[in-house]
């Protein structure tokens, strides 16, 4: 039986190197592993006014989240922070109170970034997101892609393997990190 994971980029940029370091895992992820990834461009501004009726694409986001075995996220970092349509799509699948798509997710955590310390900042604060929402995030290893511009070509393949290598391990923790949890019976999906 496969492992779904269900991968989410917190870019909405077509060039995204979060993009691509999703695609890498997918690439890198064993055989019976599946990475699926969501789109976030559809989904719209949360509004608790349309809670009770959401978007098409707020179901899809939901339903795909509820149907997976885990979470991978790959977030940019703005501002020292997730981007907005990141922490938009986490709002929106949380909501209506009690209805949480998150719950008892495992997930993992990566992040690109042109810049020096590779979305540190935005890591830590989407992790304490995921705490709030019930999720069992792991915590090592970390995978802080600094200086992408460097790691990715220009059609966006990984092309550090150092990187690869990195990705890899994160993946194959999630997986183990799943596979522990469903044998102790502490996920409920």
């Amino acid at each position: 039986m496969k492992l779904n994971i269900t991968g989410i980029a917190g870019s909405l940029r077509s060039g995204s190197y979060n993009r691509a370091a999703l695609r890498a895992a997918a690439e890198l992820c064993p055989e019976e592993v599946e990475i699926q990834m969501v789109n976030l461009r559809d989904i719209p501004s949360y509004n608790e006014d349309r809670e009770s009726n959401p978007p098409e694409s707020v179901g899809e986001l939901k339903r795909a989240i509820r149907a997976c075995d885990a979470v991978l996220f790959a977030t940019p970092e703005y501002n020292y922070s997730i981007p907005g349509v990141l922490k938009n799509a986490i709002d929106w699948a949380s909501r209506p109170y009690g209805d949480s798509a998150w719950d008892d997710k495992p997930a993992a955590i990566m992040g690109a970034s042109i810049g020096p310390i590779g979305t540190a900042r935005a890591q830590y604060h989407l992790r304490q997101i995921l705490s709030y929402l019930n999720m069992y995030a792991i915590n090592k290893p970390e995978v802080l892609i600094a200086n992408a511009a460097e790691k990715f070509d220009e059609q966006g393949h990984l092309i550090d393997q150092d990187t690869r290598d990195y990705i890899e391990a994160l993946v194959m923790a999630l997986v183990s990190w799943t596979e522990r949890l469903k044998k102790a019976e502490l996920i409920t999906y």
